[in-house]
């Protein structure tokens, strides 16, 4: 995740030695002290994603700045399937959704794939959509909790398993 590759990052800044982040295997080797450092973190993707859902599901115009389009592609991926218009920058993503939103499918996997922490976000926003929806939830069991919530809205969400059905 980006998030681990960016702390690796900021430790060695610091004199740590860090290698490995970004892969399945981070090898640390111990040093005897670290530094003080003046560092600049990444921007949240989980953050960004979540405003830029926001203006979705209010079928508004809204740019999201300070974000690194590429830790968020999958969102933006299912966002453009979705019906929303997408421009994105260098460090920004402006979002523009004209209409309900379409039926996607969506399955959370570990980065890159589709965050866990969005799924909650998006099933708001497709319960408005037009036609049915499905998100299966890969990563963290019971991660449906907010569906019951939302029914009580009146959206229509059904529960299968680690599947959700959203018409």
């Amino acid at each position: 995740e980006p998030e681990i590759v960016d702390l690796a990052n900021f430790l060695n800044s610091m004199g740590a030695e860090v290698s490995g982040a970004g892969t399945s295997r981070i090898k640390i080797q111990g040093v005897k002290r670290l530094t003080g450092t003046r560092y600049s973190i990444i921007p949240d993707r989980i953050e960004a994603s979540t405003y830029l859902v926001a203006g979705a599901v209010t079928r508004g115009k809204v740019m999201v700045e300070n974000v690194i389009p590429t830790h968020v592609k999958s969102v933006l991926a299912k966002l453009k399937e979705s019906g929303a218009h997408l421009l994105e920058g260098s460090r920004s993503v402006e979002i523009d959704m004209p209409s309900r939103p379409m039926p996607v499918n969506i399955k959370t996997l570990p980065y890159p794939g589709f965050p866990t922490d969005v799924q909650a976000p998006f099933m708001a926003l497709l319960a408005f959509g037009q036609g049915t929806s499905l998100i299966s939830e890969t990563v963290f069991e019971n991660r449906f909790n907010h569906a019951e919530e939302l029914s009580r809205m009146g959206a229509k969400i059904k529960i299968e398993d680690s599947n959700a059905i959203i018409e």
